[in-house]
């Protein structure tokens, strides 16, 4: 289904952030409606993994604001955010850093569920059959699986909450490229079936082409160039997309990709 664009689930305006006298994010502004990706494309060090943790809420812009669902969002006191937390997740790209070795996939997936101990467990079950990994994977501790399926679980606890925006950040990049076309499938379907709006942070533009509607190009904390995917890649106005784009090797260009 297309996007809904009378529904905006997620917008920055004018977002500032700085480290120090470092400038990392610099006037930046994005609007995300439901069932859209946005992908939000550029090198290292562009500014794009800051300007998902200042989506996410983890950091506070130093100017601008950041609306979730058009409420505010940005410098609320966590006891204001916590309500809200649930409607917008992280998928990173590794997932073993962010979960306890101690725990369970079981338990891990669990974990941001508000039910009752005896819906719980019928609930992690069905989150595991959705995103393909069979029951037995509960019991299992997330270093016995493999990156592929690690990632998976990642997505299941994600989708746990029943966001409404998931903020991918390098999402696939630490897979191999047959692993990587499966997990952008299953984020496809999620989409698909819920209407949920993700945000898409890479540095590889094959992989952005092949999910986003739309486009922001980051370049020394900066929007350089945004726009519909498509058109951003057929034809790139400015010299940094261009010199991008001529940089993406073909084996990962969108013509790789099955469908």
């Amino acid at each position: 289904p297309a996007p809904d664009l009378s529904a905006q689930v997620l917008a920055g305006a004018g977002l500032v952030r700085s480290y120090g006298t470092r400038h990392v994010v610099r006037e930046v502004s994005f609007t995300l409606h439901r069932g859209e990706t946005l992908g939000v494309v550029g090198e290292s060090g562009s500014g794009k993994t800051t300007l998902a943790r200042l989506a996410l809420g983890l950091l506070e812009p130093d100017a601008g604001q950041v609306t979730l669902h058009r409420r505010p969002w940005s410098r609320l006191r966590e006891r204001e955010r916590r309500p809200l937390r649930p409607g917008i997740q992280i998928i990173s790209q590794n997932p073993l850093d962010s979960f306890d070795p101690r725990h369970t996939v079981g338990r891990l997936v669990a974990e941001p569920l508000r039910l009752p101990r005896a819906e719980r467990r019928a609930r992690v079950l069905d989150l595991l059959a959705r995103v393909g990994l069979p029951p037995e994977t509960a019991a299992r501790h997330p270093r016995e699986l493999s990156g592929g399926q690690r990632q998976r679980v990642a997505i299941a606890r994600a989708l746990g909450p029943r966001p409404g925006v998931l903020v991918c950040d390098e999402p696939v990049s630490a897979l191999d490229v047959s692993i990587q076309a499966q997990v952008l499938d299953l984020l496809a379907d999620i989409q698909a079936e819920d209407g949920t709006a993700m945000m898409f942070i890479s540095h590889d533009l094959g992989v952005v082409r092949h999910v986003a509607d739309r486009v922001l190009v980051m370049k020394d904390g900066r929007v350089v160039e945004e726009g519909d995917a498509e058109e951003v890649f057929t034809r790139p106005r400015h010299p940094y997309t261009r010199a991008l784009a001529a940089a993406v090797p073909a084996p990962v260009s969108a013509a790789a990709w099955p469908g």
